[in-house]
């Protein structure tokens, strides 16, 4: 039997892989500088946690889980018949969110003196049509904020770390998408006006479309079905039913990112596709994913740590970052080309240049070079045309004669020159050659 990776799912090689290391230690050292720790967080909750923080009537819950009994793969027959709780039944995760703000209420950390920012970064699973960006198993790196202020400045600083991450990965075409989806006070009003608007045109909705009218009408704008389009553009928009509050909030919000000179679209029919968000929310596209080009969504979730047992003066905000589209689109946008690859490969000849070459390549690798060391002996032309397959940088060729005079051969594969260089000016060539 040959088996492959199954549908929805796949394994990435180098040298891509390295181009995903880049990116997450990127997101490391921009979110840093921002006073932003990692968190570590299970691939698995209990299902509970995304029934009610996610929504029971939402797509996610409702047909993209994967859920399963919490017993083991033994299960003998009375097992087999016994009432299993709730309780018993696990969920891998579709989202870090829910999991950051549980992590947050079993720690305590809301009794810590400020804001506790953290971000993470790993598989999420839903189990969706697999197309050109979108796996069952994808990556995310994401986000949040919490603590007892919604100041818009925090608002605003959470974007700018993002724009900074990916000015940092060369992003190409990256545009932001702002909206204001209001409060529990003000959106419940505008929600039932949408949802009346929406049942008079309900024969020329989808089924989705249907569907939501009645469990969650605000994901209606975000349709892609064009049919729907031309409908939904004369729907009432939001930001006319807004409180005083939340339209003071959103234009404060506005106004600190034009201080931080960073350039938005307002799009009135960006909701979110999860029901704990509330005021800001906002998206970011970028180039080469086809028509679903969002890249990375976030927004504010005051509501969410008290709906999971915290404290009800905890207010939050985050976003995730879809790290399979961004590599894919900066990929296709040709914003950066795949890192690192392989400095020098060592040949050597004779026993002597084999311990040489031993030394040389702890020394090289100490210093932070990829090398290659072949561990048998070869003929030349095998070695090089090796070395030339590995597409290494350099071949550094070591023989006797090398070894008696105290020097390395250095082959430029690119262009074939070589040179006779001492192991002082060999470094300082390798370094000026990395650098460009």
């Amino acid at each position: 039997m040959k088996f492959q990776a199954i549908k929805g799912v796949r394994d990435i090689l180098p040298p891509e892989s390295a181009l995903w290391n880049r990116v997450e230690q990127a997101a490391r050292d921009v979110f840093g500088t921002f006073g932003f720790a990692e968190i570590r967080l299970p691939i698995f909750e209990q299902t509970e946690l995304f029934v009610r923080s996610i929504g029971a009537d939402t797509d996610i819950v409702h047909k993209e889980t994967y859920t399963f009994q919490d017993v083991p793969t033994e299960i003998d027959a009375l097992k087999k018949v016994m009432r299993v709780s709730s309780q018993d039944f696990l969920t891998l995760r579709p989202e870090a969110t829910a999991s950051v703000v549980r992590a947050y209420i079993e720690h305590g950390m809301q009794t810590l003196p400020s804001n506790v920012k953290l971000y993470y970064m790993g598989p999420m699973f839903r189990r969706e049509r697999p197309q050109k960006g979108r796996y069952r198993q994808f990556y995310q790196i994401g986000a949040e904020v919490l603590g007892t202020s919604d100041a818009p400045g925090i608002d605003a600083e959470v974007i700018e770390m993002l724009m900074a991450f990916f000015d940092r990965v060369k992003l190409k075409g990256a545009t932001l998408y702002l909206n204001s989806i209001g409060c529990k006070q003000c959106r419940p009003v505008y929600v039932e006006k949408l949802r009346g608007e929406l049942q008079k045109v309900r024969e020329q909705l989808g089924p989705d479309s249907q569907r939501r009218i009645e469990t969650n009408p605000l994901r209606v704008l975000d349709s892609k079905l064009e049919s729907e389009q031309a409908i939904i553009e004369k729907l009432p928009r939001i930001a006319e039913h807004l409180c005083a509050e939340c339209r003071a909030h959103y234009d404060d919000v506005k106004r600190q990112l034009g201080l931080r000179g960073i350039t938005y679209q307002e799009n009135w029919r960006l909701v979110r596709g999860l029901d704990y968000y509330m005021r800001t929310t906002f998206e970011i596209t970028a180039p080469g994913l086809g028509s679903q080009n969002a890249v990375c969504g976030g927004g504010r979730y005051d509501g969410l740590v008290e709906l999971l047992g915290g404290p009800a003066t905890t207010k939050g905000i985050g976003f995730a970052i879809g790290t399979d589209r961004l590599v894919l689109s900066l990929q296709e946008s040709g914003a950066c080309e795949t890192p690192g690859g392989l400095d020098v490969y060592l040949a050597w000849f004779g026993v002597a240049a084999q311990a040489a070459a031993i030394g040389l390549a702890r020394r090289l690798r100490d210093a932070g070079f990829v090398v290659e060391l072949p561990a048998v002996e070869m003929k030349f032309g095998k070695s090089l045309g090796l070395a030339d397959r590995l597409k290494a940088r350099h071949a550094l060729i070591m023989g006797e004669d090398e070894v008696a005079a105290g020097v390395v051969t250095v082959k430029h594969l690119a262009d074939g020159t070589q040179q006779k260089l001492a192991e002082p000016e060999l470094f300082s060539y390798l370094r000026a050659a990395r650098n460009g």
